[in-house]
């Protein structure tokens, strides 16, 4: 079946899984958004401990996307992997720190005689929240801002400066993104909270909550877009010689009018979630919002790679830039992971199911003095 496909078509088809896996990734940071608001939501012990425990029973979901994400990033496109996570090392390392710390909060906040303590874990928690899904705003921003690294004859990397990966931190755009994500992983999680806990004091203050972080979102969300439209872009021909392109990703937009309607319906499906939720404390506000994210954060992706696109330009050598088709995997792996790629759908439905058998019942505060329960 795809061994029918050509070589560009795999290519492509692998940018579209890999695109959608992002897009996932980004819905499931909602996550990290609540873990931002253990400090501040909670008026007391038992309201906190509801919201870890909320989080508790779906942080894995996260973790193991991030973790095939990048695997599948190794398969289909290897010079990327190298590139990025072998050249880009200290940003990636900050990040996986943030991720391990997260695993081992949930383990150990509530076990007795935890030498660091309780308080201790929850900041583990919020660095994982906020400094973990900052450092993976302003690596995903270098899709579009460039690095600097250069390939040898042999496609080996040589990374320009001896930062690693951290000089992204200098570059201003790049916190468009960053803080965009940031707060929209904070109002993804109110939403999450609003459906998955039983409480109508906290549902109050969680309106509120979302009302102040939507007015952070939308700046920083807008001057994303605003930015990627009018900024130059690294196309390339038949050939595979890179050139810049005035207004790529816009040009982009207008070539490809099936992702842009996926944006259009992913923002519309986000603003109408946080009006359902700011509004009405909707508990089914979490689908919209999901579904929004998921559309926009895929089709985003999708400007990045696709049209012929370099979608990880070099700044130091215009011709070492990684598109699809100097990046990826050889033929006969892609159609191999083709294959694999079928038992997707089926992953996604079990995950589905355990979601709802997980959140068959919401949590409350009898929950949380049942001495029989889980607690996080």
């Amino acid at each position: 079946m795809f061994e029918t496909l050509s070589y560009v078509h795999l290519q492509q088809l692998w940018w579209m899984i890999l695109s959608l896996l992002g897009g996932i990734f980004a819905f499931l940071l909602f996550i990290q958004g609540g873990q931002t608001l253990l400090f501040s939501l909670p008026q007391n012990e038992t309201e906190k401990s509801m919201l870890v425990n909320s989080l508790g029973r779906k942080w894995e979901l996260g973790f193991t996307t991030l973790v095939l994400f990048g695997g599948a990033i190794f398969a289909a496109f290897p010079l990327f992997y190298a590139t990025s996570f072998g050249g880009a090392y200290w940003v990636w390392l900050a990040i996986l720190f943030c991720f391990i710390v997260q695993a081992v909060s949930y383990e150990y906040r509530k076990k007795p005689h935890n030498f660091l303590g309780q308080k201790t874990y929850e900041a583990f928690l919020y660095l994982n929240g906020s400094l973990g899904v900052i450092l993976i705003g302003i690596a995903l921003s270098t899709l579009f801002s460039g690095a600097s690294f250069r390939l040898d004859e042999n496609f080996f990397v040589r990374w320009e400066g001896s930062f690693r990966g951290l000089e992204a931190l200098f570059v201003p755009q790049n916190y468009l993104l960053a803080f965009a994500l940031f707060f929209l992983a904070r109002l993804c999680a109110g939403l999450y909270f609003l459906s998955n806990i039983a409480s109508q004091t906290l549902h109050v203050r969680i309106q509120s909550m979302l009302l102040r972080n939507t007015l952070f979102f939308l700046p920083f969300f807008l001057g994303f877009l605003a930015w990627l439209f009018l900024k130059d872009g690294y196309g390339y021909n038949d050939n595979g010689v890179v050139f810049i392109v005035a207004f790529k990703y816009f040009d982009n937009l207008l070539a490809m009018p099936l992702v842009a309607l996926m944006l259009v319906l992913g923002v519309s499906f986000v603003l109408v979630a946080l009006y359902l939720g700011i509004v009405k404390a909707h508990r089914q506000a979490i689908k919209l919002m999901g579904t929004g994210i998921v559309l926009a954060v895929t089709s985003v992706f999708l400007l990045a790679g696709l049209n012929q696109t370099a979608f990880y330009p070099s700044l130091s050598s215009l011709q070492s830039s990684l598109t699809i088709q100097n990046a990826s995997g050889s033929f006969y792996t892609l159609v191999a992971m083709s294959y694999v790629a079928l038992l997707i759908p089926f992953v996604l439905s079990y995950i589905a199911y355990a979601w709802y058998a997980m959140d068959r019942k919401r949590i409350d505060e009898a929950e949380m003095t049942d001495p029989a329960s889980h607690h996080y």
